[in-house]
């Protein structure tokens, strides 16, 4: 209708325009009006908040598909957030992942670690990079070195190389060079190479994380399938541990993100109060109303157990790494920031216990109060 209404016009009214106005001198010369758009409309934060309004946030979050990963999607995707989430393993293992963010913000795409230009395509359209890669056993396609030092070397140097100003990597609060855990070990060299490759990185160290699907309060508690006796280096009094919540360290990702003075710290993520690794067993036992029996193993012969569980072709149950990993003593690092320089209360293991261990207990004490369960031991050493 609108060319009909064009042509219908007298001739006198449509302007006349000669042939020299339209030369390739004439059209050179009128200067033309280029749209830079540096960030895409998308990520302009707008609306009040939460899941169906934009924080900002373009986050590529490797490794999302793990126990800690799950926390961090779902607390970007209550934002508002943008996420691309890297992964290797089956369309169907990464479905729970999706009802975590509104709709078109978690972007699922595959990814090979030992591709570069893999990587680049997960983190091209982002602003944030989260590297959760982690495993607690080798396999004969990555070792530790492979998984703690290598793919997060990569990580790091494709995130400087595009540009992106915000990076965090998860390590650990006992990474040592010294550690007599190999885990422990390359997840120190691997906080160095990170570090050289991407200076402004933010280095996170929580100690043994638990929740709902943890492999620390779980992997005791389900020790009951093997008798009562409770098999502890040194009956755990030599052992003292400070674990913290998964959703705090979740948390504290999520505030890194929009803190700007983030950038190059490192952070020791620990829970408030530090237990002896008896104590700490013996609550688990206590909240879920079964018998704790402990029995000091020598460690020669608990890694022999371990070594005949690490030969089967499916998660281990455990490994004389993770043996060794668990009788390491918390470390104390004063001097760096913590969560409660990210605005987090830590929660206590009081608190949480309650919501990983109900599920332990036989039926006639699902519904017990946790008020008859006395609070494990506290030190300070």
């Amino acid at each position: 209708m609108a060319t009909v209404g064009l042509v219908s016009r007298p001739v006198s009214v449509l302007p006349k325009i000669s042939r020299a106005a339209c030369s390739p001198a004439v059209l050179s010369a009128v200067p033309a009006t280029v749209q830079h758009r540096k960030l895409h409309h998308a990520l302009i934060p707008k609306g009040k908040g939460g899941r169906s309004s934009s924080s900002g946030v373009a986050a590529t979050v490797f490794g999302a598909t793990g126990f800690l990963g799950r926390y961090v999607v779902n607390r970007l995707g209550r934002v508002g957030s943008q996420v691309v989430v890297p992964h290797r393993c089956d369309q169907y293992d990464v479905m729970y992942l999706r009802p975590m963010g509104d709709l078109g913000q978690i972007i699922f795409m595959e990814w090979d670690a030992r591709n570069k230009d893999s990587i680049k395509r997960a983190l091209e359209h982002s602003n944030v990079v989260i590297n959760l890669v982690g495993r607690e056993w080798e396999t004969r396609n990555y070792h530790f070195e492979d998984v703690f030092v290598t793919i997060p070397q990569q990580i790091a140097k494709a995130t400087r190389e595009a540009g992106i100003t915000k990076f965090i990597h998860m390590s650990h609060l006992n990474a040592d060079i010294r550690s007599p855990s190999k885990y422990l070990r390359n997840k120190a060299v691997g906080e160095t190479a990170v570090r050289d490759e991407f200076p402004d990185a933010i280095i996170l160290k929580p100690s043994e994380m638990y929740g709902r699907e943890d492999r620390f309060f779980n992997y005791y508690a389900n020790m009951r399938w093997f008798g009562n006796a409770i098999p502890l280096l040194s009956l755990g009094k030599k052992t003292v541990k400070q674990p913290v919540h998964v959703v705090d360290v979740a948390k504290a990702i999520i505030n890194a993100i929009k803190d700007p003075d983030a950038n190059g710290k490192t952070y020791a993520l620990v829970g408030p109060n530090r237990y002896l690794l008896h104590d700490l067993v013996e609550y688990i036992y206590a909240v879920a109303h079964r018998p704790f029996v402990p029995y000091p193993l020598p460690r020669p012969l608990y890694h022999l157990a371990a070594q005949i569980f690490a030969m089967s072709p499916f998660e281990p149950w455990v490994t004389p790494d993770k043996i060794d990993r668990f009788h390491t003593t918390d470390m104390k690092y004063p001097g760096l920031p913590g969560l409660e320089d990210l605005g987090i209360v830590p929660s206590t293991v009081e608190q949480k216990a309650i919501e990983i261990l109900r599920r332990h207990r036989r039926f006639r004490y699902l519904e017990a109060e946790l008020d008859e369960t006395k609070p494990a031991k506290t030190v300070s050493h």
